[in-house]
């Protein structure tokens, strides 16, 4: 394909601006200016800015689409090696290194500072001169601070340039998620070549081997196959809209999120959309601290390069993160909304592709890392609230929906074409069967006063759950019967517990949540909310605390039980046994293979009034807890802006047993087995696995 044509006005408003920044990048490469310390941060820096300048002029002259394969492997050896692993431990995006080499104060500057000039890599991609030459600008700035070694003069340059350019990024932000015009990666996904793997390289993302084997992989599938995924992929997007009664008539866009490499995939769905009135936009992966960067993968992504490089920049924003700045980020958050209402109120929400098969990752906890101290997490809990009730204001929950589907990548292994034909598999599962036995699940635990959950080996697990009672049973249900329509595969029934005697202790030997591996997360529920919690990654406890505080807990003091469900997809479970791949499942397979409860938010986050049915016509009334019921007070302190889920495998499942008031017990699960009369054909999967 063409390049997509870089933007002719902006050219003309930072064209000399850009060249003024190329020709000082130049001589800054080559002189002596700086401290003899600070020399060769400069000098590999502004060669790394000039080679992103050289892919800008390819991208302005059209030659970019025109490169070989090898050019384009090439520029990308250029473009990430500095964050690949091989490099990684004396390179200065390594907070560690540049720690050591420059001392705390500028190692902690001058790392944030690379990890920020990334970005110049997928501005110069997309042939934004404009953040370009702002990236071009914010380096020299620093460079002439650092001449007479001015740090705070430096410090002060890099938090004002986020203050100042807020309007430009929170624009980029929210334009790229709910403006479906001039879409890059859309562009890219419907007019490539994609027979050709070049294309992968037009993003401007790292491109790896495993990046490249899927693409060619899908390559090989059938268009019916491929049909088929994206028709189980949207159609799931239709029904969320169905089943919770929102008019997918009055919606004009959806937004994509996908990893590349499943482009094919994705120029079925946009036909699928398009039938639908839908238009679709997609964002990059956040390439900036203002964005979260290294927070998770979403929007359109790749391979990380080095999941090290990601966990050690995940907090950069504490470098300029005050009051100030959220208030600012704020202001321009809820103004760049009300410029853009119109779109804001047509978009339908995301439709997501994840991948899994990764290695497990336990990162290195890194004292030179830049992290949140104890206010800045107050305040960033205070932000995300505050953010998120911007984004309901003007994007109401009710009437928005959203689905989610995982497939296994090569990475896996060497059976990754068997486990991605029984990905396929699961994800299309008969529904109307699972429904079934759900409901015989619901019937037995709807009436119960709590459902007790106990471990067994080396899982100790002892945890008591209070489920919400029942005005008229007739009509009423206090769990929902999950199908696959929002959360692909299908398999789980859940409910919103009670927090008051809600207690005890939730184990699992080993999880993965977020791509982090934890070992031996233990949390102690105390009516409800978590009282304390530990694992066993880190030599210290307070470094395992932290690490749960940062990246469950969220910045949170404490967090409520948000869910407590039961997954059915013993399918799954069994395909998961049989590859040894239990160590990869995503969350979203994962918590359809097993008990599992949810720190945070409840599934009915800000849409507690939305009246929602069963299949068989019960209003599910378990849709708030005694945080959220006090929403109308102040509702930017009862809800947490994360809901994180946490499974314990059948197979370290001792019993579930539901407790009626008049003491009465049934057993939903007990020694690894469903025991509910009708859930017989759950245990198939169970005694093959």
């Amino acid at each position: 394909m063409a390049d997509q044509a870089w933007n002719a006005p902006e050219e003309e408003l930072t064209g000399e601006r850009y060249l003024l920044m190329t020709d000082r990048l130049s001589r800054i490469a080559s002189d002596d200016l700086v401290p003899e310390k600070y020399r060769d941060y400069f000098k590999k820096g502004a060669a790394f800015l000039l080679k992103t300048a050289k892919i800008y002029e390819k991208k302005k002259d059209g030659r970019l689409a025109q490169r070989s394969m090898a050019e384009c492997r090439a520029d990308q050896e250029a473009l990430y090696a500095h964050i690949a692993p091989n490099h990684y431990a004396e390179s200065y995006a390594n907070p560690e290194y540049a720690v050591s080499v420059l001392g705390e104060e500028a190692g902690q500057m001058l790392t944030l500072l690379c990890s920020e000039m990334e970005g110049c890599i997928a501005y110069a991609f997309q042939g934004k001169q404009m953040e370009l030459t702002l990236l071009f600008e914010l380096f020299v700035q620093v460079y002439n601070c650092l001449e007479e070694d001015d740090l705070k003069e430096a410090r002060d340059t890099i938090y004002w340039f986020f203050h100042d350019y807020s309007e430009i990024f929170v624009e980029n932000v929210i334009h790229d998620m709910i403006c479906p015009e001039d879409n890059f990666f859309s562009d890219i996904v419907m007019n490539a070549d994609l027979s050709d793997l070049r294309y992968l390289y037009l993003y401007g993302l790292p491109v790896s081997e495993n990046d490249l084997a899927i693409a060619a992989f899908l390559n090989t599938l059938e268009e019916q196959e491929i049909q088929a995924m994206a028709d189980t992929y949207t159609e799931g997007y239709r029904i969320g809209f169905e089943n919770a009664g929102i008019d997918l008539s009055k919606k004009k866009t959806a937004e994509l999120d996908f990893p590349i490499g499943f482009e094919r995939m994705m120029r079925a769905a946009i036909e699928n959309f398009r039938k639908m009135g839908l238009a679709v936009t997609a964002a990059r992966e956040p390439v900036s601290s203002f964005s979260n960067k290294g927070s998770g993968k979403r929007g359109v992504y790749s391979t990380s390069v080095n999941r090290q490089y990601d966990f050690d920049h995940r907090e950069d924003r504490a470098y300029y993160f005050d009051k100030a700045f959220t208030e600012r980020y704020l202001e321009v958050y809820r103004t760049v909304f009300e410029q853009h209402k119109e779109e804001a109120l047509t978009y339908a929400g995301p439709a997501v592709v994840e991948v899994f098969g990764e290695s497990p990752f336990s990162p290195e906890n890194k004292e030179s890392a830049i992290h949140f101290d104890k206010e800045q997490e107050k305040l960033n809990v205070h932000f995300a609230s505050e953010r998120g009730m911007i984004i309901y204001n003007y994007i109401p929950g009710e009437e928005r929906s959203f689905t989610i589907i995982a497939y296994p990548t090569p990475e896996i292994g060497a059976q990754f074409e068997e486990i991605f034909a029984e990905t396929v598999k699961v994800n299309t599962l008969d529904y109307k069967k699972y429904q079934a036995i759900q409901q015989r699940l619901i019937d037995t635990l709807d009436g119960a006063e709590r459902v007790h959950i106990v471990g067994c080996g080396e899982n100790h697990t002892d945890l008591m759950v209070a489920i919400h009672q029942l005005d008229d049973p007739d009509t009423q249900t206090a769990f929902e019967n999950c199908v696959a329509d929002v959360n692909i595969p299908v398999g789980e029934v859940f409910t919103s517990p009670v927090l008051a005697g809600t207690d005890g202790v939730l184990h699992v030997t080993e999880v993965f949540l977020n791509g982090l591996q934890y070992q031996n997360l233990e949390l102690v529920f105390k009516d409800g909310k978590i009282d304390t919690y530990s694992c066993t990654n880190f030599d210290t406890a307070d470094e395992n605390r932290k690490y749960i505080k940062d990246n469950v807990l969220m910045h949170h003091d404490t967090l409520p039980m948000g869910e407590f469900a039961i997954g059915t997809n013993t399918t799954a479970y069994r395909m998961a046994r049989k590859y040894q791949i239990q160590d990869k499942m995503p969350i979203l397979i994962a918590e359809k293979t097993g008990p599992h409860f949810a720190v945070g938010d409840t599934c009915y986050s800000r849409e507690e009034e939305v009246e929602r049915k069963n299949p068989d016509g019960k209003y599910i009334v378990a849709k708030e807890n005694e945080c959220s019921v006090l929403r109308s007070e102040d509702p930017a302190k009862v809800y947490f802006n994360c809901h994180t889920d946490i499974t314990i495998p059948y197979n370290e499942l001792g019993a579930i047993t539901a407790i009626y008031p008049d003491g009465s017990t049934a057993d939903i699960i007990r020694d690894g087995v469903f025991t509910v009369e009708g859930t017989e054909e759950l245990n198939g999967s169970l005694r093959e696995g």
